[in-house]
């Protein structure tokens, strides 16, 4: 049994929903403009996100978390305090993370009000003593603004992949995003390289999303994958919910560990 957390290994790119494009619930304004394309966003709209790319690149946590709200609030437990205590540890694991924001659409919600949807891309790279982790990302997102300042958040897809290694597997993974509360999924991984008479290891990780305990390990049992992937079945849990699946696998020139978002909603379709 050894040690593992997605998480502490950069996964789930709580790196980009911390960085204020993937968490917390908007209900959509009973009265409100429609959404309209990014191209014909207001200046400030624009300049808000170019200036909070370069900060967040820069790594400059003051100007990034003048950003935010004080009473800044996500669906996955991030207030203002834990957003800037995140970032800070995120930053010192990988030195040289950066993110690139694409505004897709906005719409207008009164005077300084607006709500966002946003694509983040991150990359980045940790180097351990025994290993170098690449690191890439890609979050949507819906952002509710208030005078210039990100006031809530909620992530609407989530997928990261970790590598390092000569070579690492390249992997095929199937699975939901969406589920509904106590529904079975299958969760498949397969790795697209034949084996050659290589042996390959693995594990699936399933973790909520959540603020606590972002970079804590948990143990994760690595099992010997003589059919080239993993084919799990999960339940999904009886409440509306957000998780973290992960899968984890290990190969004599590389390892990979990729990571998606799936969401637990009533209003999901099986």
């Amino acid at each position: 049994m050894a040690k593992f957390s997605a998480r502490q290994w950069g996964l789930g790119l709580m790196s980009m929903a911390a960085l204020g494009f993937g968490a917390g619930a908007i209900a959509p304004p009973a009265r409100s403009s429609p959404p309209v394309l990014a191209q014909a966003a207001p200046a400030e709209v624009q300049q808000m996100l170019t200036s909070l790319e370069a900060a967040a690149s820069a790594h400059d946590l003051d100007a990034v978390m003048a950003f935010y709200s004080e009473s800044f609030s996500s669906d996955t437990g991030f207030d203002y305090g834990k957003l800037r205590q995140t970032l800070e540890t995120l930053w010192q694991k990988y030195p040289d993370i950066a993110y690139k924001i694409e505004l897709l659409s906005w719409q207008a919600d009164g005077p300084g009000r607006y709500t966002l949807e946003t694509r983040t891309t991150v990359t980045g790279q940790q180097t351990l003593p025994d290993r170098v982790l690449a690191l890439n990302a890609d979050v949507t997102s819906r952002q509710q603004l208030e005078d210039g300042k990100i006031a809530h958040q909620e992530t609407l897809t989530e997928t990261s992949r970790l590598a390092s290694g000569s070579n690492p597997p390249t992997l095929q993974v199937q699975l939901p995003e969406t589920l509904t509360p106590g529904q079975s999924y299958s969760f498949d991984t397969i790795v697209v390289e034949p084996l050659d008479g290589r042996s390959l290891m693995g594990a699936a990780v399933d973790e909520g999303v959540t603020a606590e305990d972002f970079f804590e390990p948990r143990p994760v049992v690595f099992d010997l994958l003589s059919s080239g992937g993993l084919f799990k079945v999960g339940t999904a849990p009886t409440e509306p919910d957000s998780r973290w699946v992960s899968s984890v696998v290990i190969r004599e020139d590389g390892m990979v560990v990729e990571t998606r978002r799936v969401r637990v909603s009533s209003d999901s379709q099986p």
